[in-house]
This record gives C-alpha cells, sequence and structure tokens, in this order.
C-alpha cells in the first residue's frame, strides 16, 4: 500500500479534518485526524491496519496492547493480522492499567499499537505498564504519525503514515489569534 492510498482512504473516510483543533498533547493545529472516523468502516480499517501489521510481522509478539479508547479498534485488527491476541489498558485516575483479566506473561513480547501520536504520551505509558507487568515491548505501530519526528522510543517505531501537519503551542497559535472557534475533536 502506498502513503498515496493510505492518505486517499482517510479522505475518504473523512478522517482528515480541517479547522482549529485543541489536540489531546493541549497543542492546536489547523488539521486533525480523527481515527474513529476511519475506523467506522471496518474494510477500510482492516486494509490500513493489515498494512501496519505487514511492518511488524517479524517482530515475535504474542500480543498486542493499546490505550483504551483510541487504539481499540486498531490494536485489534493489527492484532487479527498478526494472529495473535488483543488486550487493552484502562484509564484509572489518570494512569493506565489492566482490568477485565487481561494479563501479561513475564518475558511476554508485546506490540503496542495505537491510532496517532504526538507527543506520544499515551503510547509511552502503554509501554510503560508492560513493562511493569513483566513484558518485553517489542515495538509501537501507530495509524498516524503527526509528531514530526519528535516522538521518540526505545523500541521500533512504525506508522502507516507520517502527516506533517503544523501544531502550534496555544499561545503562539495563528487561528487563536484570529479569535476562531476551538474545536477538541479528541474524544468526540
Amino acid at each position: 500500500m502506498t502513503e498515496r492510498e493510505i492518505i486517499e482512504i482517510l479522505e475518504n473516510s473523512g478522517a482528515l479534518l480541517n479547522g482549529h483543533f485543541q489536540l489531546r498533547s493541549g497543542l492546536h493545529s489547523n488539521r486533525f485526524f480523527q481515527a474513529a472516523l476511519l475506523l467506522q468502516y471496518p474494510d477500510k480499517a482492516e486494509k490500513v491496519c493489515r498494512y501496519l501489521a505487514d511492518l511488524f510481522k517479524d517482530c515475535g509478539a504474542t500480543c498486542v496492547i493499546s490505550p483504551a479508547v483510541g487504539g481499540l479498534i486498531v490494536g485489534q485488527e493489527v492484532a487479527r493480522a498478526l494472529g495473535i491476541r488483543a488486550i487493552f489498558a484502562d484509564k484509572e485516575d489518570g494512569e493506565l492499567v489492566l482490568k477485565r483479566g487481561f494479563t501479561i506473561a513475564p518475558g511476554e513480547k508485546v506490540l503496542v499499537a495505537e491510532d496517532v501520536v504526538t507527543k506520544g504520551g499515551r503510547v509511552q505509558q502503554t509501554a510503560d505498564l508492560v513493562r511493569a507487568k513483566g513484558g518485553v515491548v517489542v515495538g509501537i505501530a501507530v495509524i498516524v504519525d503527526r509528531s514530526g519526528g519528535e516522538a521518540k522510543f526505545d523500541v521500533p517505531f512504525k506508522s502507516a503514515l507520517k502527516l506533517s501537519l503544523p501544531t502550534y503551542e496555544p499561545e503562539k497559535c495563528p487561528l487563536c489569534a484570529q479569535k476562531l472557534p476551538i474545536d477538541r475533536p479528541g474524544s468526540k
């Protein structure tokens, strides 16, 4: 699958939005990737996540973990493509935890999957959780890396697509200066 084909899938599903957005990271942008709008179409989600899984086909993972909620479908589809199990971490009191009977065996090789990375905080929390449970993080798979190369991890980090979308600190945001209404689409 080419970058252009992935972009077409994202655009056709309405997942690439234009406007004035506050990202989960606190940064502002004029573009937003709303993964849910892609993931609502199982056929499109399967194509993109299978491509992402192929990037990690030789990593040796026996499990994929995703942070809830954004990464759930991504993790499920990547795990399906790899033929391994999928679990997810819930947020509790600002931290990620394993619930619902999910476990990670000591030494188990685990792939972290997420929809989008801007700064990488949620992905890092997920990797830290895996390690705290005795697992070994073998890679990080995301649909869209919008970090502009800023997100760094100590394991292989691959994305289906790198989007160089502008981000601004709120006090330096030209959209705020124009007094454009801001949208916080991350949890809508």
